[in-house]
């Protein structure tokens, strides 16, 4: 069985950016003819979402203008392959790799319908080898990032001197509805934000970078109503039931220990938790279970706060910071996410 190494990180953000408080005025405006109170709990909802910035790749009044699922689906796509083509780029760049070297590249996004998907247009736009292999994961959500990680590493681990880029891009504001006043809906558009990120992973025994030591899925059994999206004529209308917190704290133990025992560590080994910042109440459910065993999530609480939940693409960012870090031989790493079916993904790093 071969290594198979992180070799770099790299992200990329839409244009446009938007500050919280600046969001606030379209916010009152779109729910004038909605209840007061209704309205002031929506509000407070975005104040203390601990989200102080997003990105997103149309101007924020465009988000609160009503246009068509076709209309806005589009926009989608044109900005996931400028975006999706300048974070490979990036990356390629950084790692010195020349774009026809990659044996394998996996795209990763939900928010958005594109078919052919993504990485079709990567090969061409940077001239990826003819028989380059091509995986789309599509209805994963916030999961997906590290579910990328998990078949890179399935992969690559079979596969000597081999090359994987794994491109996430999504755009939450593309599925925002404007007649939807459910609370789903308020505390999505409250939390999520627009980014790309793309991390490349090598199995060649030269390069330099942490490697996995592990990985594995956990499913949630009769858990599908959490999370997801509903497809509707309007476009993808957000399913995040309030009892995902909870139900992660009741299944925490099971998820962490036996993953960990089963690659010969422990949360005492565990140096860092990489960890996707799905929304404050998540973060903070997840901050007292760690918490109580000594760790900190302070980078996942960062990220949140300087760009929102970026669905699949925002663990990669937390990764990104550990990965500038220069971290010393033998530290460890878990990376942790959680989205629809309702699963747990996890991948234990070593440095």
């Amino acid at each position: 069985m071969h290594t198979t190494k992180i070799v770099t990180v790299a992200q990329e953000l839409p244009e446009y950016c938007s500050e919280t408080k600046d969001i606030l005025p379209y916010v009152n405006k779109w729910l004038h003819n909605q209840d007061e109170r209704f309205r002031r709990k929506v509000v407070k909802i975005f104040e203390g979402a601990a989200v102080d910035k997003r990105y997103g790749i149309m101007p924020v009044e465009e988000v609160f203008t009503t246009t068509s699922f076709e209309e806005k689906n589009q926009i989608y796509v044109r900005e996931s392959k400028k975006l999706g083509s300048r974070v490979l780029k990036k990356a390629l760049n950084d790692a010195s790799w020349h774009p026809e070297s990659l044996d394998y590249i996996i795209t990763v996004s939900c928010t958005g319908i594109m078919i052919p998907s993504l990485d079709a247009y990567l090969i061409n736009a940077l001239g990826l080898r003819h028989d380059v292999v091509r995986l789309p994961v599509t209805e994963m959500g916030c999961a997906a990032g590290v579910s990328g990680l998990i078949y890179a590493h399935n992969f690559l681990k079979s596969n000597l001197n081999k090359r994987i880029a794994l491109v996430a891009v999504e755009s939450p504001t593309a599925t925002f509805q404007l007649d939807d006043f459910s609370m789903a809906n308020m505390v999505s558009a409250a939390i999520f934000g627009d980014g790309a990120a793309c991390v490349l992973l090598s199995s060649e025994e030269e390069v330099d970078g942490p490697r996995i030591v592990g990985e594995e899925m956990y499913h949630f059994r009769d858990a599908t109503h959490l999370m997801g999206f509903d497809l509707v004529n309007s476009g993808l209308k957000m399913i995040l039931d309030p009892e995902v917190p909870e139900t992660i704290a009741k299944f925490f133990p099971d998820i962490v220990h036996p993953f960990l025992e089963k690659y010969g560590s422990s949360m005492e080994k565990v140096d860092h938790l990489i960890f996707h910042p799905g929304g404050r109440k998540i973060v903070q459910t997840v901050e007292e279970l760690f918490g109580s065993l000594g760790k900190n999530i302070d980078d996942t609480r960062e990220v949140l706060r300087l760009y929102g939940n970026m669905s699949s693409v925002t663990v990669l960012y937390v990764l990104q910071r550990f990965m500038e870090r220069g971290l010393s031989k033998g530290e460890q790493g878990m990376v942790l996410s959680f989205g629809p079916g309702f699963s747990a993904q996890r991948v234990l790093l070593e440095w």
